[in-house]
């Protein structure tokens, strides 16, 4: 039987998606998590605890696991573990993306400087020191612009600014986000001292979920993002495939979004891009080395066109695609599909949320999770990471899906202080 390695924070939503996923498939897991487990001694063979700060210790920590439990592969789940995976099954001769190209992903300013040099289309964008002077820097950036941290994800950080006093705000705030201690913890290098200031692009903006095959980018959906997100932060709502986009355009989004993975040297395994769309074009604002993050995935699911007796998650796409076990013939299914993250509104503790089964209820509706816990103290973005839920829907259309959404979402009642 084979065994994989998932690199799985604590923190994450999808333990149970991909413990399932493996299970379906008859494969082995062991759990890679940064902090122990009360039942490590009892499960030594599928419970392991990792620094992810420190890759190459981590390593040395699996060469000699795999001694006793051999590895047929690696998976890391999200940005944390993105790095680590590489560095890991490089060290165990293993398909993996490079060290260096999984690095350039996570990393917003590397990433923009293998665009560029590939003559992508992305904003402009300037590396700035939080050493420097606000005021001189304020005058030399072309408004409105977005400043950004260099690592994190999920929109964290991210502030638009139309004029100079929202550009000195904004970098106020972003260095008070940097020195929050989930955030410090994560960083130890140069990019807790720098941040990133990129042109604001307007237009729709898409997702799209992929895997790289030998180089080659196979699209497993575009999502429709028809929320605007102009700032000034950028708190995700709701994703839902098909795109309703002209299949050109679409085109050139697979297209730039394959040229950005090229660049930064991506061969293998899943990726997940954000593009803006206007007048000029498509334009690369990040892609990642990782799939679609959070209870998000639930909206996927993918029939074997030879047979479409049942269809997979998109965990078992993974481990699939990890494995080097077929995925060519998967496609998504023929339904549309989406979901609505949840947006937190206010900061405080979360008492009481009220119309969930009003909500579920709703036609064509499929689920609704509240991951936020009771008496959990709450944090919007730019400073906060979470979501209060996630709704979903599938039905015949995407605009079926979309007004399923949005009425479930306004059945929804939270009670925060």
């Amino acid at each position: 039987m084979k065994r994989v390695l998932l690199l799985i924070p604590t923190t994450s939503y999808r333990t149970q998606s991909f413990l399932t996923a493996a299970r379906e498939l008859g494969v082995d897991v062991t759990v890679g998590s940064e902090r122990p487990n009360v039942m490590a001694d009892r499960n030594p063979e599928g419970l392991l605890t990792l620094k992810y700060q420190e890759p190459k210790e981590a390593a040395r920590k699996v060469i000699e696991f795999s001694h006793n439990y051999p590895l047929d592969a690696i998976v890391g789940v999200d940005d944390q573990g993105a790095v680590l995976a590489a560095t890991i099954a490089e060290a165990l001769s293993l398909p993996h993306n490079s060290v260096a190209s999984v690095a350039a992903a996570q990393n917003k300013h590397m990433m923009r400087r293998l665009l560029n040099i590939a003559r992508v289309p992305q904003p402009s964008y300037r590396l700035i020191s939080l050493d420097e002077d606000p005021s001189e820097i304020s005058n030399e950036v072309p408004y409105p612009c977005v400043v950004k941290p260099l690592t994190l994800a999920g929109s964290r950080g991210v502030i638009r600014a139309d004029s100079d006093v929202e550009f000195r705000a904004a970098l106020d705030r972003l260095k008070g986000i940097l020195r929050m201690p989930d955030v410090a913890s994560m960083r130890g290098d140069s990019s807790s001292r720098h941040v990133l200031v990129e042109s604001f692009v307007p237009g729709k903006e898409v997702a799209l979920e992929g895997l790289i095959s030998h180089g080659k980018l196979k699209v497993l959906a575009i999502f429709d993002k028809p929320d605007p997100l102009d700032g000034p932060y950028f708190e995700e709502t709701i994703y839902v495939t098909p795109s309703r986009l002209s299949h050109t355009l679409q085109e050139e989004i697979i297209f730039c979004a394959a040229r950005a993975a090229e660049a930064l040297g991506l061969e293998r395994g899943p990726v997940h891009a954000e593009l803006r769309i206007n007048q000029t074009g498509p334009c690369v604002i990040e892609i990642a080395a990782r799939s679609i993050g959070g209870f998000c995935s639930i909206a996927l699911r993918f029939g074997n066109t030879k047979f479409y007796t049942k269809t997979v998650s998109l965990e078992e796409l993974l481990l699939r695609d990890a494995l080097e076990m077929d995925t060519t013939s998967f496609r998504r299914e023929p339904q549309a599909a989406g979901v609505m993250m949840i947006p937190i509104p206010d900061a405080g503790v979360f008492y009481q949320v009220k119309g969930v089964q009003e909500a579920k209820v709703v036609e064509h509706i499929e689920d609704v999770i509240i991951s936020a816990h009771l008496n959990e103290t709450l944090v919007p973005l730019p400073e906060g990471g979470k979501y209060l839920g996630f709704i979903f829907s599938r039905a015949g259309s995407p605009e079926h899906v979309e007004t399923a959404l949005r009425e479930a979402y306004a059945r929804l009642e939270f009670v925060i202080h």
